[in-house]
């Protein structure tokens, strides 16, 4: 049977706690189809598809190479300050998806048990975006570029700034935002569902919306968004102790391992200090998963054969 990690510090008190107020999450859980010694590894995995497919790709390459040492990734659906926390006692080995520097407080104090080990991509651009309709010549936003101008659209903008989860470490940093710069919008924050169909229906209306978006994303397979310009560059700092009156900082995905992973599995996180996904490859996957409604596990069995190759080496 797999076995889990031996952890002589956590408490199970703690992890059982942890799911039962949580939901399982939708990345790849094989159960017993690993390897007889394998690992069964508690994943936390982050609400929006990028996680879900970063650990479904982990989980079926783990169940092709049993000599990893894991037999599945067991996810549980966290918000990232909840996911820490259960990094921090030990209840968690793996994070995925991590967004840095935006979780940059919450893994430091998890330094003690957890490491960031690798980056699956970088460059990451995140703002504050409207429908390119909506700023042509003629449209309802026309002459608007910066995110210091939304004051004179607030009215055509229904007065509202329209955000993404509230567990998420951006819907902080946005909320200075609009007090750092003094934009008199309400603050509408209901989860990202929520947040996308407010944009569908704007876009079947041609109506102005301004909103929260991050690459990679499926939404920008979908629509036409321009990002609004930012006049204060990102400095370290401006969205904690600072005014918030700045940019958003681009951002890299990573992925964080226990030292208790690292000791029991080697091999299986020299993989993960391997992986690489561009972000081109993983917006094409989000649009397959998001928009054409395919299975999650099906597009990333698609990645992993379209890049044997590539695994292979990461797999050593």
């Amino acid at each position: 049977m797999p076995r889990t990690l031996v952890r002589p510090r956590a408490s199970a008190v703690a992890l059982t706690a942890v799911l039962a107020v949580t939901v399982p999450g939708c990345g790849s859980d094989d159960g017993d189809s690993g390897g007889a010694d394998g690992l069964v590894v508690q994943t936390a995995e982050f609400s929006w598809t990028a996680a879900a497919l970063t650990d479904a790709i982990l989980g079926e390459i783990a169940a092709d190479h049993p000599e990893l040492g894991v037999a599945s990734l067991e996810t549980t659906e966290l918000d990232p300050a909840a996911a820490w926390a259960a990094a921090e006692r030990g209840d968690v080995d793996l994070l995925t998806e991590v967004a840095l520097p935006n979780h940059q407080q919450l893994a430091d104090r998890a330094r003690g048990r957890v490491d960031i080990v690798s980056e699956t991509y970088g460059n990451a651009t995140q703002g504050w975006f409207v429908p390119a309709y909506a700023v042509r010549p003629g449209g309802p936003l026309e002459g608007l570029t910066s995110v210091t101008q939304l004051n004179s659209y607030a009215d055509r903008l229904g007065g509202k700034f329209y955000d993404a989860d509230p567990g998420y470490i951006t819907t902080e940093q946005n909320a200075q935002r609009l007090e750092g710069y003094g934009i008199r919008l309400e603050h509408v924050v209901s989860g990202e569902d929520a947040q996308l169909a407010q944009l569908e229906a704007a876009y079947r209306r041609r109506a102005p919306i301004v909103l929260y978006l991050y690459h990679p994303h499926a939404v920008f397979a979908q629509y036409d968004m321009v990002q609004l310009e930012e006049p204060t560059p990102y400095t370290e700092g401006c969205l904690t102790t600072g005014n918030g009156a700045c940019a958003m900082p681009s951002y890299s995905a990573n992925i964080a391992a226990s030292r208790d992973l690292q000791h029991q599995a080697p091999r299986f996180v020299d993989l993960l200090r391997g992986l690489r996904i561009s972000i081109d490859d993983m917006e094409e996957m989000l649009k397959q998963v998001d928009v054409d409604d395919e299975d999650v596990d099906t597009v990333a069995r698609r990645w992993i054969d379209d890049h044997a190759g590539q695994i292979e080496a990461w797999v050593g």
